[in-house]
């Protein structure tokens, strides 16, 4: 049976139980009142039915006074009889008064509106001040439960509360209840709040590939104190995250990071603080193939910005970086491509390779002026061909100006190898180009003549 809010569908003594001798009201499912629970004014309307026409709750002070649809107080020295009670409560919040009027305990009620992927099992969690690790609610699906937000002994929630909804393979979503609502506290009422998920693309793997093979168990997140400055186009930029790749592919940092995401635990690399993972804010977002780094508020104010070292060259020209300021910062376009190499000079443990500009402003392959071209990083590009069957490379397309070399155009290249034992000397030409999808092929002949007895 849905959510109850006629009180012609509770009965006294089965669905709903006075105790005049200890003043509690319990709520019990059974007949019409299942988990889907009842409203607040279902029940509060039920008792002043029963006050009206049972000549025993009559003798009695009634146990309510209504503020609203969806607040109401208890009062006269009542109480619900328990936990279980309260967790049937829908669409209303409360405050516990004593007889002599005074607040015990404060109780809102939360709704979120929108769907949740799968209602039966996707579960969203609450943290009601900053140093708890998430609480999850009392059924999976979409909530509408009472949350203790006071008790005059032990605590004030009143000015702390975020909701977390984050499930394997779904897009995650969060709310901040005090910020969002623009509130100076809360209080015993309802509040409605979006809250849903769906399908995340990007998450092609399970937890137990992403926990614990590779590139994903070389990968880290590290929270820093103080800025990082970092080089991004020549200019340096401020981050306070940066988050170690280790050489995977934009998807699979992404995957990474939602995973931790999702752990009771401390994710931050360093040794100085503790981030519990299922609680800290959201550092990757998608748009479209585009990976966004977001910006995280700093403990002391102010934004901190996310950064990605060791990704995959390919990947740079979809990266896009928040730095400390909140502005998106990029990459120059670096043009990136596969460098491979045939089994002839993989083969050949003294095999090496190297990729010069054809003509850099006259500084031309085939003379002594011939230059190496440098990755984005400013490291030459050649090396040992030895045990590896292809490699990736990237190019400062928009800045490289090496011998003069008219930056932002095509760059026609020369790219030879040479081995001793297996592969022979071998050149190939082409052109890099603006595009991640750039090939040097080496296709060495066999080597069958060189001795060195």
């Amino acid at each position: 049976m849905a959510k109850i809010i006629d009180p012609d569908d509770l009965s006294q003594g089965t669905e709903v139980i006075f105790d005049t001798s200890n003043k509690t009201i319990q709520l019990k499912t059974g007949s019409t009142l299942t988990d889907d629970g009842v409203t607040l004014q279902a029940v509060y309307s039920f008792c002043k039915e029963e006050w009206k026409s049972d000549n025993s709750l009559i003798k009695f002070p009634f146990p309510f006074v209504a503020i609203t649809a969806e607040q109401f107080e208890l009062v006269n020295g009542w109480n619900w009889l328990n936990i279980t009670t309260t967790g049937l409560i829908r669409d209303g919040g409360w405050a516990l008064k004593d007889t002599g009027s005074t607040t015990q305990e404060e109780w809102m009620n939360l709704t979120t509106l929108g769907t949740f992927d799968n209602s039966s099992i996707d579960t969203a969690y609450y943290q009601q001040n900053s140093g708890q690790t998430g609480t999850d609610t009392i059924l999976s699906g979409e909530v509408n439960q009472a949350i203790q937000i006071y008790d005059k002994d032990s605590y004030n929630y009143k000015t702390y509360f975020k909701i977390f909804l984050r499930e394997q393979g779904k897009l995650y979503d969060f709310y901040d209840l005090i910020s969002e609502q623009n509130l100076t506290e809360l209080t015993y009422k309802k509040y409605a709040l979006p809250l849903s998920n769906s399908t995340d693309l990007k998450i092609k793997h399970d937890d137990n590939i992403i926990s614990g093979s590779t590139p994903y168990d070389g990968m880290s997140i590290t929270y820093y104190d103080s800025a990082q400055s970092v080089e991004i186009g020549g200019t340096d930029y401020d981050f306070h995250v940066i988050i170690d790749g280790n050489n995977g592919t934009a998807e699979e940092i992404y995957e990474y990071v939602q995973y931790e995401l999702r752990q009771n635990a401390d994710i931050d690399a360093s040794t100085g603080s503790t981030v519990i993972g299922k609680v800290a804010e959201e550092l990757l977002e998608f748009i479209g193939d585009t990976l966004r780094t977001k910006s995280i508020t700093l403990t002391g104010g102010g934004t901190g910005g996310v950064y990605i070292e060791n990704y995959q060259d390919i990947d740079v020209n979809r990266l896009e970086f928040t730095d400390d300021t909140g502005t998106i910062r990029t990459f120059p376009y670096v043009a990136a491509g596969t460098i491979q190499f045939n089994d002839n000079l993989r083969n050949d443990n003294e095999s090496y390779y190297w990729v010069f500009f054809t003509d850099a402003s006259g500084n031309t392959f085939n003379s002594p002026n011939a230059i190496i071209i440098e990755d984005k990083d400013g490291i030459p590009i050649s090396g040992s061909c030895y045990n590896i069957i292809s490699k990736t490379f990237s190019f400062d397309y928009d800045g490289n100006n090496q011998g003069g070399r008219n930056t932002a155009t095509d760059a026609p290249y020369t790219a030879v190898a040479i081995g001793l034992n297996t592969g022979q000397y071998v050149i190939t030409t082409g052109t890099i180009t603006k595009s991640t999808a750039n090939v040097i092929n080496y296709v060495a002949a066999l080597e069958r003549n060189y001795s060195n007895p």
